[in-house]
């Protein structure tokens, strides 16, 4: 099978408070009003308060994300949330006798170790390509490492909101992406291809540039402008299919291409 995967982290220095929580938490709202508005009821500040304070969670930095009216912390806020804290190392090995390459199913089982000392926390995430999004199909055996991890680490620190990427697709997600260009050039007699894009932006409120990386990524040029007029058009019939079909399975997507800030800490 496959060698077990041992991320080590050794910190020469500690880290120093850049920000105190009580403005973190003002810089949290603030940013979440701007992205999610209405959506942001008492209840969910609450929550962000909390885990502003108790964490040091940072919206700008990609920690949390809102999906249906609930937080949820990503991949990335909780590995920058084990480096402050000195996490001494994850190890994250294929649960053998759960796997079936064939299929394209894994399981995985990582141990986080808080200390030298620590006996580790375990956890457990798996994959196929019934709960994982389409964008992500044949990487299912990455998928699974990093829900474990996640899961783990939710486990060693207390974390008690979910992680976006343990989140499984829709029911209605198990269908092929709609073939690109299907409708000739795309806009027939419709809006440009960039008015489109923004009306896309507003209705489903996503983050205009992860948006945009990952219409780069998607066109496979180094810049939106090298790109050309079909593959622009590829990429907003597909954005606006997936938008329809599975925002949360979108918006993390989108998130994966988040760039973590300057660290912020307790």
């Amino acid at each position: 099978m496959h060698n077990a995967l041992l991320l080590h982290y050794s910190l020469s220095r500690r880290y120093t408070v850049s920000v105190s929580t009580d403005y973190l938490f003002r810089r949290n709202r603030r940013l979440a009003r701007q992205r999610w508005g209405p959506a942001i009821n008492h209840d969910l500040l609450e929550t962000l308060k909390s885990f502003s304070k108790e964490f040091c969670f940072s919206i700008s930095s990609g920690d949390l994300l809102l999906l249906d009216k609930r937080w949820y912390v990503t991949h990335v806020g909780l590995i920058r949330l084990a480096r402050r804290n000195r996490c001494h190392g994850i190890l994250a090995e294929p649960a053998q006798e759960f796997c079936d390459p064939n299929e394209a199913r894994w399981a995985f089982r990582a141990t986080v170790y808080k200390s030298r000392t620590c006996r580790g926390f375990v956890g457990y995430g798996d994959a196929d390509p019934s709960n994982v999004s389409p964008l992500v199909r044949g990487a299912e055996m990455r998928v699974a490492e990093t829900r474990a991890v996640n899961r783990a680490l939710r486990k060693a620190y207390g974390i008690g909101l979910c992680s976006v990427e343990e989140i499984g697709t829709s029911p209605n997600t198990g269908e092929k992406l709609p073939p690109q260009n299907a409708n000739g050039n795309g806009n027939g007699g419709g809006p440009k291809v960039r008015d489109r894009l923004c009306q896309l932006i507003r209705q489903h409120k996503l983050d205009p540039e992860l948006v945009k990386a990952y219409a780069v990524d998607f066109c496979g040029t180094k810049t939106l402008r090298e790109a050309s007029r079909e593959q622009v058009e590829n990429f907003v019939q597909q954005l606006a299919d997936w938008a329809e079909k599975d925002r949360n399975a979108l918006l993390c997507q989108l998130n994966s291409y988040v760039h973590p800030k300057q660290e912020v800490v307790a």
